[in-house]
């Protein structure tokens, strides 16, 4: 499966350029990169772990959560591991308590209407119906990444811990 069929055409180059700038993650090789690899990888772990919002023209508001376990998570808070390890050292056939806020991107113009809280929470219930998620974490690479977390935990009635940077 490549990221096209994942994304869409016409807003791809857009959002994967957005992201990395903002996220930077081709300067930091312990960041989950998006590629087939990964997809395939997050994917295997849960369905609902990536999901967009789009239009005609393609995806306005991206996001990407990781069902893991309360102890890799709290390997990560205190950075014991990375990103990259978080995904893949999650077993695949397990059930996971955690969940980590990986990213969410919305385009400029489409920002301040809730999509990324609305697919974010979404996920989370779609991915509770097979696993006992108790616990959010996350990396705020912004104030706006900080105040989704904190409103996604809040409507999900879950505990929140942060990855300080």
């Amino acid at each position: 499966m490549g990221i096209e069929s994942v994304m869409g055409n016409e807003n791809l180059e857009r959002m994967i350029r957005l992201a990395g700038e903002f996220f930077e993650t081709k300067n930091d090789p312990t960041q989950i990169s998006i590629n087939a690899k990964s997809i395939a990888r997050l994917r295997r772990l849960h369905p609902a772990t990536m999901s967009e919002r789009r239009t005609k023209k393609g995806p306005i508001a991206w996001m990407l959560v990781i069902p893991t376990t309360h102890e890799l998570m709290k390997q990560f808070i205190l950075k014991q591991i990375n990103e990259q390890e978080l995904l893949y050292t999650t077993p695949l056939r397990t059930k996971c308590d955690a969940l980590y806020l990986c990213s969410a991107l919305v385009l400029p113009e489409h920002r301040g209407r809730g999509y990324a809280r609305q697919l974010t929470i979404k996920a989370i219930k779609s991915i509770q119906k097979q696993h006992p998620i108790k616990y959010l974490f996350y990396w705020a690479f912004s104030v706006a990444g900080k105040k989704l977390a904190k409103s996604v935990a809040k409507g999900c009635g879950l505990s929140l811990s942060r990855r300080k940077s």
